[in-house]
């Protein structure tokens, strides 16, 4: 429910973005399962008779991270899922990457988002990451976040340079 507003925090480099596509180890679709490893939320079987060794993965989260920072956010999260009472959508059982963008709305899968733009847009609306993060690492984040977005934005890359420099 929460995982666009965390994103930006849990993935905060532009680079993140790019190992956030369908069809890669880490997850893109917001959706949870058991064993199902296209879920951005895994809830793995537990042992037999060991029902309180159970757990919960988190998938989203680039390693360059900042831990203390996307611990927060995602306890945050939960916390506030568990205190209003979410209910808990369908499991996701089929390949999540193998649906159609059709059959996914069907079954209200929606996707992270897919730049640290669109993360920081959600973010910056978000009164959970605001609460959790305190008014100065909320408002610093982003400041310092849209600067490497429009230092991003505005560097030519040599990828450019060798797709367009020739037509241009």
């Amino acid at each position: 429910m929460h995982a666009d507003e965390i994103c930006a925090i849990t993935n905060q480099w532009v680079n993140s973005y790019k190992r956030l596509i369908p069809g890669y180890e880490a997850p893109v679709y917001k959706c949870w399962a058991r064993n199902n490893r296209s879920a951005l939320v895994r809830v793995p079987l537990s042992k037999t008779g060991k029902n309180e060794s159970s757990r919960i993965e988190f998938r989203a989260p680039d390693p360059a991270c900042n831990p203390y920072l996307a611990f927060s956010l995602i306890l945050a999260a939960g916390l506030k899922g568990i205190e209003e009472g979410y209910q808990l959508p369908p499991e996701a059982t089929d390949n999540i990457y193998a649906l159609t963008d059709e059959e996914r709305r069907t079954e209200g899968i929606g996707s992270l988002p897919g730049s640290l733009r669109d993360a920081l847009d959600a973010m910056e609306h978000s009164e959970l990451a605001a609460e959790a993060l305190g008014d100065h690492i909320f408002e610093n984040f982003l400041v310092n976040k849209r600067r490497e977005w429009a230092d991003y934005k505005a560097d030519v890359t040599p990828f450019e340079i060798a797709r367009y420099l020739g037509t241009l």
